[in-house]
This record gives structure tokens, C-alpha cells and sequence, in this order.
């Protein structure tokens, strides 16, 4: 066939490479071989953890942008929900674009574009700037999750995934963790804007690795869904902000709030009756067909909602109640990261010897729902123990959780879609932390507030010892620091109720969603898929 042959008919030679891929998969080698695996491995780990830690390292500095960039309390928030929807919007996009591209191609321009924008982040003189290139930061961004867990599936073959995702996994759920307690170091010790610098080192160290080692997987073109992604990108877009600005608008007692639940359920709803009935819709209906990765897209909510929300709570609750500065306080959740190390490095080596994924996943979720029972049994009097021990279970609970989770959910899928499953994957976790955030931050401001009332209504002159409330009035100043004494412990004992409340909401969904474990398929091999689940 000449060149000019081969050139006009695309489609035959995409099937073509698609058939190699499947084969590969069959005969249980890479899909996409690589020469220097392992260093090709830490190009793409570095990617993903530089993008992880830029999700939770800027937090910590906040106040101190404040300042710098003249917002206000309000305003500056805009750093972080910026940086957020940006990246919801364009995560589901991925798939079409590594087609499209290549996954090389995009892999490389998003490690590029993401340093530029961290470079230009730290440049930034107000908050006008600072919001436009954390827009771009988190377009950027949201390719390189996605691609990095695309391409650990590509250049492993299917015998060793559940190793290549214990890998992948370990910076996924570290990141988070690291992230505050290097926020604020840098913050401590240096300045905010290396918080955004900081990727600059480790960007130009990947992209050197990536350009050198990246296979790309073969193109498919296909047509661009602009109106199935324009509904989506409208659904996440109002649902972010509407979980951003609902507690400090009074949720629905908001126009504002009501009219983001309105155009987000009315963009969501018309997405769905797009997605069945559209010729050409955004997402392979077949992909969606799959039950594995279905019932994980809805567990990867649960563990975003969990993970990230504890993360919310926590440095807040140590720095606040217990008086822990910030650097114990990132010390303090460090046991959580060596869980998450212990417990991924176990379960990849259980599945790689054939271990049933299933009694994984519930195991991890249960561990998991028994860490947060431990948090309800906090006092505002314990020592550092039950923090650590807490932690340390969590962390085993999440890491048995994540890579069963991630390993049953491709195993059954054909090697085209694994890009396109990633970023519903990442999604989905994203969109969960956005709302467990939202609801348990609303949560706790509503039960603190019907507590302190609680609490304040028991205080009378028989059980406040010598302090009369009554007569504190004749005192003056001393009887005001008299009152303000009492109240500061009324709010802090509210306050940890609150918490306890938040943290009692978490275990109860957390045990309910063991449940998801009995709609998964075990894969019969890691190296070949179930034909029940593949794709027609």
C-alpha cells in the first residue's frame, strides 16, 4: 500500500494499532514498551506528585498572599477555587485530547505549561493576575494525573499493574499530606511565592526524563463533543462555586447560591440525556457499560470526600483546640503517610499473588470507618497518641482501598479507554473532596453554632462555681474577662462537639459504602480481562 494509501484511510490503520494493543494485552506485555522503564518512572511520578503538592500547598500560605497581593479575606479564596474549577473543568477532556495529540505530545506540553504557570504565579503583583495564571495552572494541571496513571498502565505489563498503582498511588495519597507541612516551611522560612517555584526544579527535571523516555500511544481521531463538553464543564463550573460561596452566603437562603444548584442540576440533567442519545457523545457509551469501573467511579468519590475532607479538618482542629503549631501539626498527620506507604506496598504484592481485589477494598473501607469511630472518642484533654494511632489506621485503610480500586477498575478494560477512565477516575475524586469539603465545613459551622447555644443555656450560678452570670455586670472590667473566659470555653467545647459530629457524619458513609464492594467483578487474571466486562 503506498504512503498516500495508508494517509487516507486512518481508521484502518487505527484498528490496526488497537488490535497490536490488545494483543499485547493478551500476551501479557507492555502496551507502550519503554527502554529505561524505571527511570521513565520517576519522570512520571515527579509529574504527578508536583501537581498533587500544588493542590494543598498553597493553603497554608494564603494570609500571607493576602497582604502581598492587596485582597481581602473574601477575595483571596478566589487563589484556591480558581486553581480548582479550572482543573474540574478540563480533566474530562484528556481522553479526547491524548487521542487527538498523542499522549506523549500532551504529556509534554502539560509538564511545560504547568512550570510557566507556577513561574508566573510566584511573579504575580495582584490578585487579578495571580487568579488568570492559576487558571492556566490548573488546566494544565488537570492532564497530568490522567496521563501519568495512563501511561504507569502502558509501559507495565498487566501481571505487574497492581505494582505499577502501589507506585502511582503512594504520590496520589502523600501529596495531600506533604503538601501543608511544605507550604508552610517554605512559607516560614522563605517566602510564599516559593510555594509556585518550587515546581520550577522539579518541572524542568521531568520534562528532561518525559522528552527523553515517553512512547506515545497510537492516535484515534475522533470528533471533539464541544456540546456534551460545554454541559459538563457548565455542571462542574456551578457546582464548584456554588460549594465555594454556599456556607458564606447561607446556602439557599442565597439568589446567588440558588441560581449555581439550578444551572448545575439543569446542565447535569441535559449532559445525561446527551451522553445516551447523542451519535458521537464525550465518553464511549461502552466504557460506561463496564460495572468495575462504574461502581469505582462512585467509591472514588467516597475516598475524595474522605480523604480531603479530614485533611480540612484537621490542621484547623490541632492548631486551634490543641495548640499545636503548624509544623507539629504536619507532623502530627505524617502517620497517615506512612499508612498509606505500608498498606499499598501490601496490597500490591497480595494482588500481584492472585489475592481477591474485593476482600481488599472492604477490608481498607472498614479499617477506614474504624479510624474515624476513634476520632469520635476525642477529648479536648488527650495527648498526641490517639491522633497518631488514628491516623496510622487511616492510612492503612485508604491505601487497600486505592490500588484494588484502581487495579479492579481497568483490569477489565481495553488499553484505549484507560486515559479517558483515568480522568473520570480523578474527576470524580475531585469532586467528591470539593463536596465533603463543602459539607463538612457547613456542618461544622451549623452544629457549633446550636452547641455553643446548648452549652451557653446550661450556664447558671449553680455550676459555674464562684462566677455569678448574673451579677458579672456590676463588676466592669474585670467581670467582662470574667465573661469572655467563660465564653471561650463554652466556644471550644462547642467546637469540639462540632468536630466529633463531622467526624461521626464521615464513618457512618464510609461504613455504608462497604456495599459498593458486592457489585464488583474479581478480574479471573491481572493479565487478561473478563470477557462479560470488556467493551462490544
Amino acid at each position: 500500500m503506498s504512503v498516500a494509501s495508508r494517509a487516507a484511510d486512518p481508521a484502518r490503520s487505527g484498528v490496526a494499532a488497537q488490535s497490536a494493543l490488545d494483543a499485547a494485552q493478551a500476551a501479557d506485555v507492555p502496551a507502550t514498551p519503554a527502554t529505561m522503564p524505571g527511570l521513565l518512572t520517576i519522570g512520571v511520578m515527579a509529574a504527578t506528585i508536583m501537581q498533587i503538592l500544588d493542590s494543598t500547598i498553597a493553603n497554608v500560605a494564603l494570609p500571607h498572599m493576602q497582604a502581598s497581593l492587596g485582597a481581602t479575606a473574601d477575595t483571596v479564596t478566589w487563589v484556591l477555587t480558581s486553581y480548582i474549577i479550572a482543573s474540574a473543568a478540563a480533566i474530562p477532556i484528556t481522553g479526547w485530547l491524548a487521542d487527538r495529540l498523542g499522549s506523549r505530545r500532551l504529556f509534554l506540553i502539560s509538564v511545560v505549561g504547568f512550570v510557566l504557570a507556577s513561574m508566573a504565579c510566584g511573579l504575580a503583583q495582584n490578585l487579578d493576575q495571580m487568579v488568570i495564571f492559576r487558571v492556566f495552572q490548573g488546566i494544565f494541571a488537570a492532564f497530568l494525573n490522567p496521563l501519568s496513571q495512563s501511561v504507569m498502565l502502558d509501559i507495565n505489563r498487566p501481571s505487574r499493574h497492581a505494582r505499577a498503582m502501589s507506585i502511582w498511588g503512594m504520590g496520589i495519597m502523600i501529596g495531600p499530606i506533604l503538601g501543608p507541612l511544605l507550604g508552610g516551611w517554605l512559607t516560614e522560612n522563605y517566602n510564599w511565592r516559593w510555594v509556585f517555584y518550587v515546581n520550577v526544579p522539579i518541572g524542568i527535571l521531568c520534562f528532561a526524563v518525559l522528552s527523553a523516555l515517553l512512547p506515545s500511544r497510537p492516535l484515534r481521531r475522533r470528533k471533539f463533543d464541544l456540546f456534551g463538553f460545554s454541559l459538563l464543564a457548565i455542571a462542574i463550573g456551578a457546582l464548584q462555586l456554588m460549594l465555594d460561596r454556599g456556607q458564606a452566603n447561607d446556602w439557599f437562603q442565597s439568589t446567588e447560591v440558588i441560581i449555581e444548584a439550578g444551572v448545575s442540576l439543569a446542565a447535569w440533567w441535559m449532559f445525561a440525556v446527551h451522553m445516551l442519545t447523542a451519535r458521537n457523545p464525550m465518553f464511549d457509551r461502552a466504557m460506561l457499560a463496564n460495572r468495575n469501573l462504574v461502581t469505582s467511579l462512585i467509591f472514588m468519590l467516597v475516598v475524595g470526600l474522605v480523604v480531603m475532607a479530614v485533611m480540612a479538618l484537621l490542621p484547623p482542629l490541632l492548631q486551634t483546640l490543641y495548640g499545636y503549631p503548624v509544623l507539629d501539626t504536619g507532623l502530627l498527620l505524617m502517620p497517615r503517610g506512612v499508612g498509606v506507604l505500608i498498606s499499598m506496598a501490601v496490597a500490591g504484592q497480595l494482588i500481584q499473588r492472585g489475592f481477591d481485589t474485593r476482600i481488599l477494598i472492604g477490608t481498607g473501607t472498614l479499617l477506614t470507618a474504624y479510624s474515624l469511630y476513634t476520632m469520635t472518642q476525642w477529648t479536648l484533654v488527650m495527648g498526641s497518641s490517639p491522633i497518631v494511632l488514628s491516623g496510622l489506621i487511616q492510612g492503612l485503610g485508604m491505601g487497600l482501598i486505592f490500588i484494588p480500586l484502581n487495579v479492579t477498575a481497568f483490569a477489565t478494560l481495553q488499553p484505549q479507554y484507560r486515559t479517558e477512565a483515568s480522568s473520570l477516575l480523578n474527576l470524580c475524586r475531585n469532586l467528591g473532596a470539593s463536596v465533603g469539603i463543602s459539607i463538612c465545613t457547613t456542618v461544622l459551622a451549623r452544629n457549633l453554632q446550636i452547641s455553643h447555644a446548648d452549652l451557653a443555656g446550661q450556664v447558671t450560678a449553680y455550676n459555674t462555681g464562684n462566677i455569678d452570670p448574673a451579677i458579672t455586670a456590676i463588676l466592669g472590667s474585670t467581670g467582662d474577662t470574667m465573661l469572655a473566659a467563660l465564653n471561650g470555653e463554652v466556644t471550644r467545647q462547642a467546637a469540639m462537639i462540632a468536630y466529633l459530629d463531622d467526624f461521626w457524619m464521615m464513618m457512618i458513609l464510609t461504613g455504608l459504602s462497604v456495599f459498593l464492594v458486592l457489585f464488583l467483578r474479581k478480574p479471573k487474571l491481572a493479565a487478561k480481562a473478563d470477557p462479560k466486562d470488556l467493551p462490544h
